[in-house]
């Protein structure tokens, strides 16, 4: 077959704190992030954004030990897959490419070329798929495939999503099984699944199977459990003026404790390592939420990390896909409809009575909206700490 690699997406984040104001740049100049109706004014919102806000953001970051372990978690994951799949046989090599901070996408790639790989695995950790987590990625690389002449000779296969992997079921299941047996009275224990969320316009217009895949999740995960706990689904980190999937993890967690919960346990459905909006959003800011709403235990389930039947369903996925028919990055990454709110590519601003009512209402809402929360300090960026 000649030389296998495996190449692992992820998000990234700040490894100090010097770093967290170019990432931020980064991250905010991803039009999947934030999206504004006028392409060339990405990149000066995001310095905008990254300039004012970053030490808010950084005091964050403070709060977890100066840094986010992404970087550090994913290459253990990374080492842990390969030596899993050597062990099976499977002579690969494993390399980490970050979407927002280093290692960066292109650097990973840089040394897949280096090692002349002829056949790539691409597997974003991403257990669900989304048009602006995976999907993103895909498309960055699709974009390289098409530039550089030399990736051309790599036979590469794309994974989409995995949540219905069993051993990611069954590792989920043992977490959440161990943190309930360690409590005292482990049935009366709510459980809450909290998952990144995405604008509502994404599910609604694109067709982003992200919120189909979530819940199916959740289901599957309950189902293996087998436990006669009640659940509840809802959705983190929004990001911006416009509305997301609901429920609001926030809201969420209050109107539990109004109806009389007293025992919580927080499941991360949609993170496999331990980051920023587990340590500090979910460990912290809920964590303070739920004791002032009146819920007396407020517990957290632990991300994957290298948990072994994890790593153990990474490796047995990968050799699947290497003996399957490969799948192209044309085969996953196009929304189904384009979207209006948050506009893709050949979307035209202004050519139609509907664009031009589109163009003025998310121009002034979006801006001014954005531009409040930059001069209050309020809002639902400066709520989960970005700005």
């Amino acid at each position: 077959m000649g030389r296998v690699g495996v190449l692992l997406l992820n998000l990234g984040g700040p490894d100090q704190i010097e770093d967290v104001r170019p990432f931020l740049f980064n991250l905010f100049a991803d039009p999947e992030i934030i999206r504004i109706p006028f392409p060339w004014m990405q990149k000066p919102l995001a310095w905008l954004i990254s300039t004012l806000r970053f030490q808010k953001s950084q005091e964050n970051y403070r709060q977890i030990g100066g840094g986010s372990p992404l970087r550090r978690i994913t290459e253990e994951q990374a080492a842990s897959l390969q030596e899993r799949l050597q062990s099976k046989g499977q002579d690969a090599r494993v390399y980490v490419g970050m979407r927002y901070w280093h290692p960066f996408t292109e650097e990973a790639i840089a040394k897949i070329k280096r090692d002349r790989i002829e056949h790539l695995t691409i597997l974003p950790l991403y257990p669900q798929f989304s048009i602006s987590t995976s999907g993103s990625s895909f498309r960055q690389l699709e974009e390289m495939w098409g530039k550089d002449p030399a990736l051309k000779d790599i036979e590469y296969t794309a994974i989409p999503s995995w949540y219905k992997r069993p051993g990611y079921i069954q590792a989920m299941s043992e977490l959440i099984a161990q943190e309930l047996d360690h409590n005292p009275n482990p049935d009366r224990v709510h459980i809450f699944f909290s998952a990144h969320g995405v604008p509502l316009s994404y599910v609604e217009e694109a067709g982003d199977p992200y919120q189909r895949e979530i819940e199916d999740c959740t289901r599957l995960i309950m189902e293996h459990l087998n436990r006669s706990n009640e659940h509840t689904l809802a959705y983190q980190s929004r990001v911006g003026p416009v509305e997301w999937l609901k429920p609001y993890t926030e809201d969420a967690i209050t109107e539990l404790a109004e109806n009389g919960v007293q025992d919580l346990l927080v499941v991360p459905i949609s993170f496999v390592s331990e980051h920023i909006e587990t340590l500090q959003e979910i460990d912290m800011e809920y964590r303070e939420l739920a004791e002032e709403s009146g819920i007396k235990n407020f517990y957290r389930v632990p991300a994957l990390n290298t948990h072994p039947v994890f790593i153990e369903a990474l490796a047995d996925l990968v050799i699947e896909s290497i003996e399957s028919p490969s799948v192209k990055f044309s085969d996953v990454i196009r929304p189904s409809k384009i979207v209006k709110m948050y506009p893709q590519e050949q979307w035209q601003w202004g050519l139609t009575t509907g664009a031009e009512v589109w163009n003025g209402r998310v121009a002034m809402i979006g801006f001014v909206a954005l531009l409040l929360e930059l001069i209050t300090g309020q809002g639902p960026l400066h709520s989960i700490g970005l700005l």
